[in-house]
C-alpha cells in the first residue's frame, strides 16, 4: 500500500478514494462509506440518481484530508463548509431538474 506525503497530496489535481485510503491507511471502501455517511470530513460525497444513472461521486479536498490525518480539523468550520456545500448542491440539483424539464419539452 502506497503512502503519500502531505506535499504529494497537495500537488494532486484529483484525489480518489484509493489515494485517500492509502494516505490514511484505510481501505478505499472505508473512505467512500465514511464520506457517504458524513463520518469522514475530508470532502463530500454526492449521490446522483436519475432515470439513467444511480451512483456516487466524491470530491476530496487536499487540505481537509491532510488536516484530518494530523488531527487538526475543526468541526465547527467543517459544519459551516458542509452547510454551504449542501446549499450549492441543492441549487445545482434544482437547475439540473429545470434543464431536464426544458429539454424534455423540446423533444416533444
Amino acid at each position: 500500500m502506497a503512502k503519500y506525503s502531505d506535499d504529494e497530496i497537495r500537488s494532486m489535481k484529483k484525489i480518489t478514494c484509493k489515494i485517500a485510503g492509502d494516505y490514511l491507511g484505510v481501505s478505499p471502501m472505508a473512505v467512500s462509506i465514511g464520506m457517504r455517511n458524513d463520518l469522514l470530513p475530508i470532502g463530500f460525497a454526492i449521490h446522483t440518481e436519475d432515470r439513467y444513472t444511480d451512483g456516487w461521486s466524491y470530491s476530496i479536498i487536499a487540505e481537509r484530508l491532510i488536516a484530518y490525518n494530523h488531527g487538526r480539523i475543526n468541526e465547527v468550520q467543517i459544519a459551516g463548509i458542509e452547510k454551504n456545500l449542501n446549499t450549492i448542491i441543492s441549487q445545482f440539483e434544482e437547475m439540473k431538474c429545470d434543464l431536464l424539464f426544458l429539454l424534455s419539452e423540446k423533444e416533444e
